[in-house]
């Protein structure tokens, strides 16, 4: 039971920094939990995490779910089939090797201190937000590969765009729940045992989760684009020297 908690901890803590919570977590449990496919573990986990954001965000859900908020409901939809489109061959390509992406981590670094520096200077990048869409949808989609972090890829994409740090965290961090229901719906089908024996993970990432959660969110009403964009591209760099 303590090996499912630790990791459901792992997940919590990992899942909203631009550190592969994924990669941590598949790493970490291929040493803890055997007859398991450690990215099938790392996936599972997420739908801890998801409840969290369910939470957390519940006025922005109900105003998706009441058709109140039309823009995000399409920036939602957009992104959530350009991520099924792009992780479901992965994950079939990659699901019986743990793959590190440290190189692509690496690469959304550079481009945090890119968008950092266009800030800066006061250069606007033009993008729309359909086009925002596809590129954070095709960005999370990569997500899949443990060692490329899905909130590093998002965030980084979703830099691009007129939006604040609050914002970008919160889209970032919404985005994901529909291709994790998916992907867990999935999961649950082919693999019954994890459900079993992990059920305690589930509990220990939403409540480490929302705690974590609720801090970076303060956090980021209280800093500019600028300081928001360099925290973010160290913690990548960060992330793919672990």
């Amino acid at each position: 039971m303590w090996k499912y908690i630790l990791l459901g901890i792992l997940q919590g803590i990992f899942e909203w920094l631009p550190i592969s919570s994924e990669g941590i977590v598949a790493l970490t449990s291929r040493f803890l939990v055997i007859n398991i496919n450690p990215i099938d573990v790392a996936l599972f986990l997420h739908f801890g995490t998801l409840f969290a954001v369910l939470i957390y965000f519940w006025k922005d859900w109900k105003d998706i779910l009441t058709l109140r908020n039309l823009e995000l409901f399409r920036f939602l939809l957009i992104a959530t089939l350009v991520s099924l489109l792009i992780g479901y061959p992965i994950y079939n390509g990659i699901k019986d090797i743990t793959v590190v992406g440290d190189s692509l981590l690496i690469l959304m670094g550079f481009g945090l201190l890119l968008t950092a520096y266009f800030h800066k200077t006061k250069k606007k990048i033009k993008i729309d937000d359909d086009k925002l869409a596809v590129v954070s949808g095709f960005l999370q989609g990569l997500a899949v590969i443990p060692g490329v972090s899905r909130s590093g890829a998002t965030i980084f994409g979703l830099s691009l765009g007129k939006n604040s740090p609050k914002e970008i965290l919160k889209i970032s961090y919404m985005i994901s729940v529909p291709v994790i229901l998916a992907s867990s719906f999935y999961l649950f089908l082919n693999n019954q045992t994890i459900i079993v024996e992990g059920w305690f993970s589930l509990i220990a990432s939403f409540l480490v989760g929302f705690l974590t959660l609720k801090f970076l969110m303060n956090i980021a009403k209280k800093i500019n684009f600028f300081k928001f964009a360099l925290i973010f591209a160290l913690l990548c760099f960060l992330g793919a020297a672990l």
